[in-house]
């Protein structure tokens, strides 16, 4: 059969017809055939099918050859921190993130939190499950099986797959790493320098609730004096208040409102898997991601002098001029998680930031976490003694930008082709790192295309003249349309 969820670096589906439990029974056994895996971890967010697809997944592991360990609900770095603490061959968090209520999909890593994307087995596993006769498929899914579910009871998150008999192979566990998790996340932290601090935390009814609850549950017991004020709090896979999404404006005002309301000192929101997280100051104002890779990039080399920082090349000025200024090496990379993980790993890099809220950790197996990045702006909070705010508005003066702004195109690289012959000539630095960016004197630019569909992403920023930089976005614009 053709299985058609896979993407360049994660799988991703709508569901029946593109993910339901036979197409995770495949991906499960292939994954544990191709790479020979014997010891697998797997977890799944609150979305509704997120366990029938995690037991079907189980099922097809343990057919692979695997023993089982489900960590049951979960955000992904839960999968990144459980597959390297534990030593296993490989872990796999079963979700969708922040894509529409009718998706599912996966997240793959192997041995040590190494990210499997198309380029490193991703695309041969997909090769293999769907070489997989349907009768093999089905014979192997009967041991597992008390009766198999209608889709729409699926769609609700019923089961084919019984627990109990997943657990009488002998090859399927189920397991807690909650406690060793909360003690790495606190480790970043000194919670000896924690002043009090109230903060406004938005799940978004996902994941983070569940670890949000462990990690304060454990600065509490450091006498940590840290107040949170929780929306959206508890896991809800019907998502009554939307999918988690707060790179979108229109998801952000609840927790804005609520940073107002109860006079925070900061506010933090998550998407549905929690491994990325949004700041907003104390004045319920937004904060880019792009200002925070400065801070944080920032906070690392003052605790490690001289080390290597990764950012990606949408818009960089700020955190090259930071990381510089601070003695540090910085270093840019392509877009996206498999790309950044490499080169932190290449380079040994303590640190990696991307402005789209994905941070890198090197003693994080170099995996993207949504809960460290909060924990070190808090401490930065109290050691500094002023807010958020005042924290980033010089370097937003400095280094203006546009965000990233998406247009709809017909023929992206056609557009892309336009816009290069229209700047290049003018251009300092032309550089094809991931799309096109080109380099001014007193600005600069980064144009990419999607992967997945018509789109084309435009970054704009300049040194300290956020006319010019509003001037040069909206002349690109104009091209662009």
């Amino acid at each position: 059969m053709k299985i058609t969820c896979f993407k360049a670096y994660d799988i991703r589906g709508k569901l029946i017809e593109q993910l339901d439990e036979r197409v995770a029974y495949r991906i499960g056994r292939a994954f544990a055939e191709h790479f020979s895996a014997k010891t697998v971890v797997v977890g799944g967010d609150v979305r509704l099918t997120s366990e029938p697809l995690k037991l079907a997944l189980s099922a097809g592991l343990i057919d692979g050859g695997c023993r089982v360990t489900d960590l049951g609900m979960t955000g992904t770095e839960e999968i990144y921190f459980a597959t390297k603490h534990l030593a296993v061959d490989g872990g796999i968090e079963v979700t969708a993130s922040h894509n529409p209520i009718d998706y599912n999909g996966m997240k793959l890593v192997k041995e040590g939190s190494r990210p499997v994307s198309g380029d490193t087995g991703l695309f041969a596993v997909q090769a293999l499950a769907e070489s997989y006769n349907d009768s093999d498929v089905e014979a192997g899914l009967q041991h597992y099986v008390n009766r198999f579910v209608s889709d729409d009871d699926f769609i609700q998150g019923q089961c084919s797959i019984c627990p109990e008999k997943l657990q009488r192979s002998g090859q399927y566990s189920t397991l807690s790493i909650m406690d060793a998790y909360v003690e790495h996340m606190l480790s970043y932290v000194n919670s000896d320098g924690l002043t009090p601090l109230k903060l406004v935390v938005n799940a978004g009814n996902g994941a983070a609730g569940k670890a949000l609850d462990a990690i304060e549950a454990g600065l509490v017991s450091k006498g940590v004096p840290i107040e949170f004020i929780k929306i959206h709090h508890q896991p809800d896979g019907t998502f009554p208040n939307g999918i988690p999404n707060p790179l979108l404006p229109e998801s952000r005002a609840d927790t804005a409102n609520a940073v107002i309301q109860h006079q925070a000192n900061m506010g933090i929101a998550w998407d549905g898997d929690f491994d990325r997280c949004f700041l907003f100051d104390e004045t319920g104002e937004f904060v880019e991601g792009y200002y925070i890779v400065g801070l944080l990039a920032q906070a690392f080399l003052e605790k490690d002098p001289g080390a290597k920082v990764i950012y990606d090349p949408r818009v960089y000025w700020n955190t090259e001029d930071i990381v510089k200024r601070a003695g540090g090496v910085p270093i840019k990379s392509k877009t996206g998680h498999a790309f950044i993980k490499e080169r932190m790993r290449a380079d040994d890099a303590v640190y990696g930031g991307e402005m789209s809220a994905h941070h890198y950790f090197r003693d994080f197996a170099y995996c993207d976490s949504g809960m460290i990045p909060w924990l070190l702006v808090a401490e930065l909070l109290c050691l500094q003694q002023k807010p958020l705010s005042k924290m980033v508005a010089q370097r937003i003066a400095a280094f203006p930008s546009s965000g990233e702004i998406n247009s709809v195109l017909q023929d992206p690289d056609a557009s892309i082709a336009n816009i290069l012959q229209a700047y290049e000539e003018k251009a300092n630095v032309v550089d094809y790192t991931d799309g096109i960016g080109l380099e001014f004197d007193a600005w600069r630019f980064n144009l990419r295309k999607s992967n997945t569909e018509p789109v084309v992403r435009l970054n704009v920023e300049s040194r300290g003249d956020i006319q010019l930089m509003q001037a040069k976005t909206k002349e690109l614009l104009a091209m662009l349309k």
